[in-house]
């Protein structure tokens, strides 16, 4: 994938399949905290406070996912999967072919940010 310029680029290039699921992620991104910065790392859109990145959105053919901190997310994957989604080290895989959970997708990203208010946590730990 070419290199993006900004978060409105990486979404201009989705496919239709694609687009509506991470304009969602977007939003839900956005509207979690008013002090949240929107960025492009690792070519995709990510989100920070206090100039500490959060939670990254990751497109893929068949599914998005929604990635935070291994060690951050670590305890909210059992919600995941017992929500009937696939995670991983990480990440929380939301395939183009169901709905999106947005209720949980909200939740995972309030638990990242009342992890980081209260830890202070980066990426690596």
């Amino acid at each position: 994938m070419p290199k993006r310029v900004d978060v409105d680029d990486f979404m201009a290039h989705l496919d239709d399949v694609q687009r509506p699921f991470l304009e969602r992620l977007r939003a839900l991104s956005l509207a979690a905290d008013p002090d949240v910065v929107e960025t492009v790392h690792w070519n995709q859109p990510a989100y920070l406070k206090d100039g500490v990145r959060q939670w990254v959105l990751q497109a893929y053919k068949k599914h998005c996912s929604l990635r935070f901190p291994p060690h951050q997310f670590a305890a909210h994957r059992a919600e995941v999967e017992a929500a009937g989604f696939e995670a991983g080290e990480g990440f929380l895989k939301l395939p183009y072919d169901g709905e999106l959970p947005e209720d949980l997708c909200a939740r995972l990203i309030g638990y990242r940010l009342d992890d980081f208010a209260a830890t202070g946590s980066t990426w690596n730990g």
